[in-house]
């Protein structure tokens, strides 16, 4: 058959110097796209702001409150016959919360080449600032896609984060770091309870069950955990005095430069928990942690857990986490009002324990 003209020069592209040139163009196509791509949404995005800033300030706060939702409506309409749906009625009000729940321009001129317009949308109706700011702070730094910033609201990470637990003033301070630092901390990336459906686990099963089931299901596990944490070993031998103890995971977490042990447990905490716990924390600070990391911490799981046993104790401060795991996804009602039990009484400690 003969060949075309054409045919002829894609097989010479397709070799030697010419192949490599095809592909570094297609390359700075692609890089040119997604940089414009970036641009424009994060030009829209301050847009939108100031659009739903404008109309905040001179209609529905003004002296025309009392028919600002009609002026809303009929600008609307005009806007969408002339720019599309993108400046709908109910665009407007996106933009108008998106005004309200974000207030100061510097902070979305600031965040909105990381987070777009449809991450803002999923955080402009939270119900409370320090959990929407949580959210956004996390979704900045961890690089969180739309759908996983849906995932993470609808599974109620906040509520599950040891920040929760703790009175408002204090939580501020963690987030204000972290926006400020890109400071994590661990009341950030730790959680309680954990959720670990996806084991598969049923009826009757031991602590070597539960394991074998995490290292099948290691994807997952990293998933639950959170961003950042790095398998390192399961059942990392610890020689003390001739005597050897094993811890069951060991991880490694970026963000906060650490080591990280897990001990898995299928009964509720007990005080020989953190005793064994301290032990390793101390071995594998003194002969496992690297140069410009920090200390190691540690992490109880277990089936359930008395809250004033770990307040007498002080864990919070020896760098232990107890935490409890679900091998079954209880209803989210249930749920959420464990989770906010939970919330409230370890606020009224903290707050009570400072009055004192």
């Amino acid at each position: 058959m003969k060949k075309t003209a054409k045919s002829r020069s894609r097989e010479v592209l397709m070799v030697g110097s010419g192949g490599v040139l095809l592909d570094d163009i297609r390359a700075l196509i692609k890089e040119t796209r997604a940089q414009v791509a970036t641009a424009v949404n994060a030009g829209l995005t301050l847009l939108y702001w100031r659009i739903g800033k404008r109309i905040n300030a001179e209609i529905l706060k003004g002296e025309r409150a009392e028919y600002g939702g009609q002026i809303v409506s009929a600008t609307g309409k005009e806007l969408e016959l002339e720019f599309g749906r993108g400046f709908s009625e109910k665009s407007l009000r996106h933009m108008i919360r998106f005004s309200e729940a974000f207030p100061e321009e510097a902070i979305v001129s600031a965040m909105r080449r990381q987070l777009s317009w449809t991450h803002f949308k999923a955080l402009i109706y939270l119900d409370a600032p320090l959990k929407r700011d949580f959210y956004t702070e996390m979704c900045r730094v961890e690089g969180w896609s739309t759908r996983t910033l849906q995932t993470k609201i609808g599974s109620m990470l906040y509520e599950q984060t040891a920040l929760s637990r703790k009175p408002e003033d204090l939580a501020r301070m963690e987030l204000d770091a972290l926006q400020k630092e890109d400071l994590l901390t661990p009341d950030l990336v730790f959680r309680d309870p954990y959720v670990l459906d996806f084991l598969g686990l049923k009826d009757a099963y031991l602590e070597k069950d539960l394991e074998a089931a995490i290292l099948r299901e290691m994807e997952s596990f990293l998933l639950e955990l959170g961003a950042g944490f790095s398998f390192v070993a399961r059942q990392k031998r610890m020689t003390v005095d001739g005597d050897d103890f094993y811890l069951d995971l060991l991880f490694f977490h970026r963000g906060l430069r650490r080591l990280i042990a897990i001990e898995l447990k299928l009964d509720k905490f007990r005080p020989d928990h953190f005793g064994q716990m301290s032990l390793y924390l101390r071995w594998l600070d003194r002969y496992e942690r690297k140069p410009g990391e920090e200390a190691p911490l540690g992490i109880i799981l277990c089936s359930g857990k008395d809250d004033e046993r770990i307040e007498l104790l002080e864990l919070s401060q020896s760098g232990i986490h107890v935490a409890e795991y679900l091998t079954e996804l209880p209803p989210k009602k249930i749920l959420q009002q464990k989770l906010h039990a939970a919330i409230e009484l370890s606020r009224n400690r903290l707050e009570n324990k400072e009055a004192e």
